[in-house]
């Protein structure tokens, strides 16, 4: 799980070609978990998260604590966390997860980049059961002892652990986030980023003609800055 997962991320950063939209994304998740938890990263875990994971884009500590104080203001506007599901052309599942102020744009223009495509928006349920959702921690893998962490981490939900270019992925199952996050905090770990990634059951083998067109959807869709993530089950 850990290369493909990894596949992903560095596919995906290089589409969002700048900085600026990574930031843009991280700032609604940081608007998104204030309001629901308030703005003590001690006591709110997603927010304790998500500025993890703005350090590990590198995004600039003031555009972390301006995203925090505009957040608080109750005059701000509120976000919804939509996924959309569907199947693109050839028959490959696709699952669109977003964030957004204003539904009725966000669902038409998720609708219009599968009918440009030659697919179509489904309803829920219609594909996630194609996924595994799993909450996936990434570190240092430097002065770690792989096996040892591994039996260490068992009680904790652990499901997999894979390391990549000296650094360690742990995979949970989507229920196990809080525990997992907590044990690695007891541990002294540093996470570099915390997230929850759906990978396919099956895959979707296509010829390279059918893949790229696959691919041309999915660019589209993540330019969109209400799509957060675009996961499809295409080998």
């Amino acid at each position: 799980m850990g290369r493909a997962f990894e596949f992903r991320k560095e596919r995906k950063f290089k589409r969002w070609d700048k900085m600026s939209k990574v930031f843009t994304r991280l700032g609604k998740e940081i608007v998104m978990a204030v309001k629901t938890g308030g703005p003590d990263p001690a006591s709110n875990p997603r927010l304790r998260t998500i500025i993890q994971n703005a350090k590990g884009a590198q995004m600039p500590k003031d555009r972390i604590e301006a995203a925090i104080k505009r957040a608080s203001n109750k005059d701000e506007k509120d976000y919804e966390e939509i996924v959309y599901e569907g199947y693109g052309p050839h028959g490959v599942a696709v699952i669109v997860e977003t964030s957004t102020d204003n539904i009725n744009r966000t669902v038409a223009n998720v609708r219009s980049y599968f009918s440009k495509a030659g697919g179509s928006l489904g309803t829920s349920g219609s594909v996630s059961f194609m996924f595994d959702r799993k909450a996936v921690f990434r570190f240092n893998a430097e002065g770690q002892d792989i096996e040892e962490l591994e039996l260490e981490l068992i009680d904790y939900g652990l499901v997999d652990i894979d390391e990549n270019e000296g650094e360690l992925f742990v995979y949970t199952e989507f229920e196990d986030f809080g525990s997992m996050q907590k044990a690695l905090e007891d541990k002294g770990i540093e996470v570099i980023s915390a997230d929850f990634q759906r990978f396919p059951t099956t895959l979707a083998e296509l010829t390279e003609e059918q893949e790229e067109i696959i691919h041309k959807m999915v660019e589209k869709m993540e330019e969109d800055d209400d799509v957060n993530q675009v996961y499809t089950n295409m080998a």
